[in-house]
């Protein structure tokens, strides 16, 4: 039985894995690819300022982690598909979740920052 993992434990495998589904550019192409199959270069379009190179890198984590997967079409010019796995599609609704709790509360972010900025102003 394997047992369940401790993502605050740095030695434990899943921090890694949550690194790669939370991070900045993770969680964006997760929450791209829950709208359905992309290729590359959608996700390059959709996914505003990741560079090929760490677009590449992305999804090669997440379909390593089971998060995304990767499908090549044998046809000329090559053509590659990127999908969710299961597991991707579950965490990728967490994470769109997340994304419109604070797009829905932006209002109070900003204040938060104003507030906080101002205060620190004050203190210089």
């Amino acid at each position: 039985m394997v047992q369940r993992g401790d993502v605050y434990d740095r030695n434990c495998p899943t921090r890694v894995i949550a690194n790669h589904a939370t991070g900045q550019w993770g969680s964006l192409v997760l929450g791209k690819l829950l709208a359905g199959t992309k290729r590359f270069g959608e996700l390059r379009r959709e996914v505003s300022g990741v560079s090929e190179k760490m677009l590449a890198q992305t999804l090669q984590a997440l379909e390593r982690d089971g998060l995304v997967h990767r499908e090549v079409h044998p046809v000329i010019p090559p053509r590659v598909d990127y999908s969710l796995t299961t597991l991707g599609a579950h965490a990728a609704k967490q994470i769109s979740g997340l994304f419109g709790w604070i797009e829905e509360n932006l209002p109070d972010f900003l204040a938060a920052q104003e507030e906080y900025d101002a205060r620190r102003v004050e203190n210089v």
